[in-house]
């Protein structure tokens, strides 16, 4: 499969469809999910008091080649340039094999807390001499995951001072496998909560998983050359923006006021693909953020000159996604961003995420250090800004090239113009 395909944003509805049916040989149970597949018995299953359901565009982000694969990215999000700005980054990787991509492994961590202990640190060797026995134990609560070559592989403790004293914290490290994993290391905690109390003397809280994933990392790399920087009408230089890049991402680094819209926008395209997938994008987002925060809270990519002249790209962010279990099994139309996706595990699953979080931002950076980003969210834009104003068919798309041509994307402007043009 070829991901490039030129002009895709030109087609119709109907006729993208179709291309990415016939790129990625979608079954048709898939074609038609594609259209929404989410009725009010499936919802019901998925959410509680349910009402109805809200839909997201879900658009392809074209141009990916991720460890030597050309793959179609399926992404759900309300934001006009997002999926955009991905197909661009994405497209400027290729002439040097788009992205590398690594990922640490499905290990996900349980916490069992346990408070009133009076003799913290004794506490903490008496559970590490059971250390065996509690890995027993965890595995007894899934042996399914066990025959698939997860389970419980390590216990951990940590003496933490709070507020309220001293509390004695077991980790549990769980090989998840290709789920997310919540549910497996939440019963294993769970399971486990009476034998920590035996070994503490003190009363277990608290037996749940951490979305601190910073067991489950996945890093993805680029290197992008000068040329592919800039466009023809650039006032700029290749170079000029390649360093106005690292600049950027140097602000990030010392500052977290910076850091914080730098990282959105890594998690504008792996939210989209979580949304997409079905995945939980707030365990990932709240993953990505508290491992940011560690040691200082700053950017999840980096942004170097390495010794050819080219901008070395690369992230490193926590990822907990699944590909079976989950709510992803009952959305038929994640189903199918699934199919379109064709991975054949979570980790690599995981460095997709990663792949597109790094194209999101570089690209989003560049737009900043050289036109700037509002000039291309506007003009993206200008389409709703028609829609709003009260234009239909064809005349969205007359509306919106005459206000961007005029600089002039404005409700007031669109409904001068479809009285115009009307």
């Amino acid at each position: 499969m070829d991901a490039r395909i030129p002009g895709f944003y030109k087609l119709s509805v109907a006729e993208r469809r179709e291309a990415v049916a016939d790129h990625c040989d979608l079954s048709e149970e898939a074609v038609s999910a594609i259209s929404g597949g989410l009725d009010d018995t499936r919802a019901d299953a998925i959410s509680e008091n349910v009402i109805g359901t809200i839909e997201y565009p879900l658009g392809i982000a074209t141009n990916f080649q991720i460890d030597g694969d050309d793959r179609l990215i399926p992404m759900a999000v309300e934001e006009t340039s997002v999926v955009a700005a991905a197909s661009y980054g994405a497209r400027m990787a290729r002439p040097t094999g788009g992205f590398t991509t690594n990922v640490s492994g499905p290990v996900m961590i349980a916490q069992i807390q346990a408070v009133d202990v009076d003799d913290p640190h004794a506490a903490k060797v008496r559970i590490l001499e059971h250390a065996d026995e509690l890995i027993e134990a965890a595995n007894a609560e899934d042996p399914t995951l066990v025959e698939h070559g997860g389970g419980c592989r390590n216990v951990e403790v940590r003496v933490v001072d709070t507020a309220r004293g001293a509390m004695v914290v077991t980790h549990l490290i769980v090989d998840v496998r290709d789920a997310m994993g919540g549910n497996a290391v939440n019963s294993m905690a769970e399971a486990l909560a009476p034998r920590i109390e035996d070994l503490t003397g003190g009363d277990v809280l608290l037996r749940i998983l951490s979305n601190l994933a910073d067991r489950r990392l996945a890093r993805a790399t680029a290197t992008i050359e000068p040329e592919s920087l800039t466009d023809d009408d650039s006032e700029l230089s290749g170079e000029e923006v390649r360093d106005r890049i690292v600049d950027a991402w140097a602000f990030a680094a010392a500052d977290p006021y910076r850091a914080a819209t730098h990282n959105k926008g890594i998690m504008n395209g792996i939210d989209a693909v979580a949304t997409a997938t079905f995945n939980d994008w707030r365990a990932i987002e709240a993953g990505a953020h508290a491992y940011a925060s560690m040691g200082g809270y700053g950017p999840l990519t980096s942004y170097e000159v390495d010794a050819d002249g080219n901008l070395a790209c690369s992230i490193e962010v926590p990822i907990q996604v699944g590909t079976v279990g989950g709510a992803t099994q009952l959305q038929p139309t994640a189903q199918a961003a699934m199919e379109i996706l064709d991975v054949e595990s979570a980790d690599e699953l995981a460095g997709v995420f990663a792949a597109v979080g790094l194209a999101q931002n570089y690209a989003g950076l560049r737009a900043l250090v050289s036109e700037g980003i509002q000039t291309g969210h506007m003009n993206l834009h200008a389409k709703n800004i028609a829609i709003q104003a009260g234009a239909s068919g064809d005349l969205v798309d007359e509306v919106a090239e005459r206000m961007v041509a005029e600089d002039a994307i404005r409700q007031d402007r669109a409904e001068e113009l479809i009285d115009e043009l009307s």
